[in-house]
């Protein structure tokens, strides 16, 4: 098999940066130690920074399917409501499902945004006390309006907000107190650009008093477990240590940046991709909720997106992605989020126009 890299602008895994993968080839340590022990307590403001919370942060060493899994496990007392639009929010009913909890889907088009007049109507029977949410859906390039749908949330104040925002964080503001939101989660290989492996998960504290009360369902994935141990600045298991060491350097390299100026980038990243697929192709979202890190492009020419993606790796060295499940071929996804650049993506777009003749 050939070692050749191609520059990723698919919506995960995206691409590292050398310095990165350089700090995850940092000598092991006991994850038992003073030294881990420095370490995770190194991180945790720098999380809490990160997503403008005092609340815990936990690290999963697992995908965020895991940490999904970890959400309803631990937050659903009587019954969640799962609302759906696209293919990972369906996975979240999914795992609700399959773990035996009580759960309902609120289903709509996946070209169409949960609004919060929807949320408002289902909350207000009072039959759930969790609903769980994708802010950015990775499948669609569907951006669901996460403020408005907390400030609704709020109103009930029995029922828990559980947010997916795998393909948000990193590229996109997210006040987790501010927004009173209950569990944020994602994984690290999307917007904070590290190798996969590793989740970042925001537990309020209201979260984690109701997994103390809900009977055990689980044990790696137990809130209570791990942050008996969060509390010593350890893990329950031994975590991907590695991981540990990129993260930090992540963040410092963000802060660098600065967090507002990050956030700015990707909006210029998103500007230029859904400027480009308007003029030669379509977007699949509605309007008005298009997604500041991936774009879900329509295949309005019926385009090979094979071929291309093919010419494009094999001439060019760069990857972009299919549309997801039953979208592949009638969409595809250009993803603008992590360390790429606007000339990034330029040149991504040049690229293209030149292999399609646009």
């Amino acid at each position: 098999m050939r070692n050749v890299h191609s520059k990723l602008f698919t919506p995960g895994p995206t691409e590292v940066r050398p310095e990165i993968l350089q700090a995850m080839a940092t000598p092991q340590i006991y994850h038992r130690s003073p030294e881990f022990r420095e370490l995770y307590a190194e991180l945790q403001p720098k999380l809490q920074k990160f997503l403008y919370t005092e609340q815990t942060v936990l690290l999963l060493t697992s995908s965020s399917t895991g940490a999904m899994e970890a959400a309803v496990q631990n937050c659903v007392g009587k019954k969640c409501l799962n609302f759906v639009n696209g293919a990972f929010s369906k996975r979240w009913h999914e795992i609700t499902a399959a773990c035996g909890i009580p759960c309902e889907a609120l289903e709509v088009p996946w070209n169409v945004a949960i609004k919060p007049e929807m949320v408002e109507e289902k909350l207000a029977g009072g039959e759930f006390d969790a609903v769980t949410l994708v802010y950015n859906e990775t499948s669609t390039g569907l951006m669901n309006p996460l403020p408005q749908i907390a400030e609704v949330v709020r109103k009930f104040p029995d029922v828990l907000l559980l947010v997916d925002a795998v393909s948000a964080m990193g590229g996109v503001k997210i006040e987790f107190d501010a927004l009173g939101l209950d569990v944020c989660l994602a994984g690290v290989q999307k917007a904070l650009a590290l190798p996969a492996g590793l989740a970042v998960c925001a537990v309020s504290d209201r979260a984690l008093k109701r997994a103390e009360a809900i009977k055990p369902r689980t044990y790696y994935f137990s809130f209570p477990v791990m942050v008996k141990s969060h509390k010593k600045n350890e893990t329950p298991a031994t975590p991907s240590i590695p991981h540990l060491f990129a993260l930090n350097a992540q963040l410092d390299a963000m802060f660098a940046e600065g967090l507002d100026r990050r956030f700015a980038r990707h909006e210029a990243m998103a500007s230029a991709v859904q400027r480009w697929a308007k003029q030669h192709f379509d977007i699949y979202p509605e309007e008005g909720y298009w997604s500041q890190t991936v774009s879900c492009i329509t295949n309005t020419r019926g385009i090979s997106v094979d071929d291309l993606n093919k010419t494009l790796v094999q001439e060019h060295g760069m990857r972009i992605s299919n549309g997801y499940g039953d979208l592949k071929g009638r969409t595809f996804r250009i993803a603008h989020m992590g360390d790429l650049t606007v000339a990034d993506v330029r040149g991504l777009l040049a690229t293209i126009d030149a292999i399609l003749g646009l």
